[in-house]
């Protein structure tokens, strides 16, 4: 017999860690299955019939890889059969072999969706769950792997359906610290982290703190400065720290000083050597604390004020923004962003340093760090108000710049950042943004007409109505989409909606009758019909 289930020194295991013939059939399978979807299914059910009825192992466990590779192609015609199959592959979570299990675990994930969207989680949600739980406690490393990828997918799909489920998750999930090694901890922190993504403020109550943190924070106080296992770590408690808000405050003080003390060890060492290994464990260092501090920034809001203003980070920050790795650039610029939001008292002594080294950053070839750089200065904009006036004309010409790449294809969340932020600076001077409206506000009004309704785009809004009282000829070149951009909104707010009502009534009597009656019919219908219910044009 050769029954492979004590294997904790499995790690390495050619069968599972390499890719094979056995990997490259399944994806080929899959391939095929998202090409012919349900075409493939009346050749290959019986297949899988007979193989998941197999009494061997290894013809069953190859059954279950094939069911889990046609999950996204098929989902919609396999369907009808996981009422029976999903109660069974949660039944096999409990087979004799550990590759069974693994690939069991796997597979379930790909119908993790189904298993949520179902009414009943009593029946599928709950036994899937806790039978997964069961498997990250597995004495087998492979089954732990799996087990632990498997349940952050489904922690991704089920969201805030785990909350009545959170003291088991979090005692199983803890219970584990104690059993993993190095590797598997690594999966461990990422189901942690998403979890604390998926349940966000769920996770606050004090009977779950008390048993999530401290054998975190023993694992914390137990690694040194210069351990890269902190990374992963770091991770995990920018999740936990945004889904916990104030409760994550009785470890602010020490969470916050360690990571000022990274960033600082990291910039020092940056400066003394050019080593390239040691330049990019030191970035990943500074990149990690650096999110962290917006993890705890963006949950715990004002309240890190103190902490903030009496610390050297403002200034550690601005060397961070200067810092030639594009990573720790973009992570900086979200840092000051969510820090505007925040606490703004705490970067206005250095608004003077900060401003330029923003604008200097728009450059849409670094996608990523210019999306933040150009949403950071939105942010400051909102609380400084006319203190950016010194900046507008060369924050001005770059946003413009980018947002006349429309026509080349550029990131759609990068055009929409710029153009809130020119809406922001609109809003809050408009004497200085409005002069060249005509020049950028048909692309400016195509991508904002798309977006969600929130206080972003109510702000940018407000700033577009400001700068079109200044210069109400520079929408003419575009009206049809500058009324678009306004029936873009679900539910404009009253204030908004009361500015809408007087700008498009006031195009509408610059225009003669029947030209603004010919003009009114161009409009597509679905637009004619919610201006005409709206402002009755």
């Amino acid at each position: 017999d050769d029954d492979d289930d004590n294997d904790d020194d499995d790690d390495d295991d050619g069968e599972v860690s390499e890719w094979n013939l056995r990997k490259c059939s399944a994806s080929g399978l899959d391939i095929l299955a998202g090409t012919f979807r349900e075409a493939i299914l009346p050749t290959l059910l019986p297949l899988l019939q007979e193989r998941l009825a197999s009494p061997e192992w290894e013809v069953r466990e190859s059954g279950i890889l094939a069911l889990g590779a046609i999950a996204e192609g098929c989902m919609d015609a396999i369907a009808v059969y996981l009422p029976q199959l999903t109660p069974w592959l949660i039944q096999t979570l409990s087979d004799p072999k550990p590759l069974v299990r693994s690939i069991t675990c796997w597979t379930l994930s790909r119908y993790a969706k189904w298993v949520v969207d179902q009414a009943e989680h009593e029946r599928y949600l709950r036994p899937m769950m806790e039978e997964l739980l069961k498997r990250v406690l597995d004495h087998s490393k492979k089954v732990q792997e799996a087990a632990c990828s498997s349940f952050a997918t489904l922690e991704e799909e089920a969201q805030l359906a785990l909350a009545p489920y959170l003291e088991p998750i979090l005692k199983s999930l803890l219970f584990a610290f104690s059993k993993y090694q190095a590797k598997n901890l690594l999966i461990l922190y990422d189901a942690i982290g998403t979890l604390a993504d998926a349940v966000g403020s769920q996770l606050a109550r004090p009977e779950l703190v008390g048993l999530l943190m401290p054998p975190l924070i023993a694992r914390w106080e137990s690694l040194r400065d210069d351990d890269k296992a902190l990374f992963p770590l770091l991770e995990c408690f920018t999740s936990i720290a945004q889904a916990l808000g104030l409760a994550f405050q009785p470890y602010a003080a020490g969470v916050f000083e360690r990571c000022l003390r990274l960033m600082k060890m990291a910039l020092a060492a940056d400066q003394q050597t050019q080593s390239s290994t040691t330049e990019e464990i030191d970035k990943e260092f500074v990149v990690c604390a650096l999110d962290l501090i917006s993890g705890m920034v963006e949950g715990m809001g004002s309240a890190i004020g103190g902490l903030i203003s009496s610390s050297e980070l403002p200034q550690l920050l601005l060397h961070c923004m200067r810092d030639p790795a594009a990573d720790v650039r973009q992570s900086a610029f979200a840092l000051v962003g969510d820090l505007a939001k925040a606490c703004p008292g705490s970067l206005r002594p250095l608004l003077h340093e900060y401003l330029p080294v923003l604008t200097g950053q728009l450059d849409h070839e670094y996608l990523s760090v210019c999306n933040n750089a150009s949403w950071a200065i939105g942010e400051l904009t909102v609380q400084v108000g006319t203190e950016i006036s010194p900046y507008v004309n060369d924050i001005m010409q770059r946003l413009i710049h980018i947002l006349k790449k429309q026509s080349e294809g550029l990131s759609k969340s990068l055009l929409e950042n710029t153009a809130i932020t020119i809406g922001r600076l609109g809003m809050a001077v408009p004497h200085l943004t409005a002069p060249t409206l005509e020049t950028y506000v048909q692309a400016w009004c195509i991508s904002l007409c798309n977006i969600r309704d929130d206080v972003e785009k109510e702000h940018a809004f407000i700033g577009l109505c400001r700068m079109t009282k200044i210069n109400p000829q520079a929408p003419f070149c575009c009206l049809m989409q500058f009324f678009d951009a306004i029936a873009s909104w679900a539910r404009p707010p009253d204030h908004l909606n009361e500015e809408f009502r007087l700008i498009t009534h006031g195009y509408k009597s610059l225009m003669p009758p029947e030209q603004w009656g010919h003009f009114y019919a161009s409009f597509p219908e679905y637009l004619s019909q919610r201006l005409t219910e709206r402002y009755q044009l």
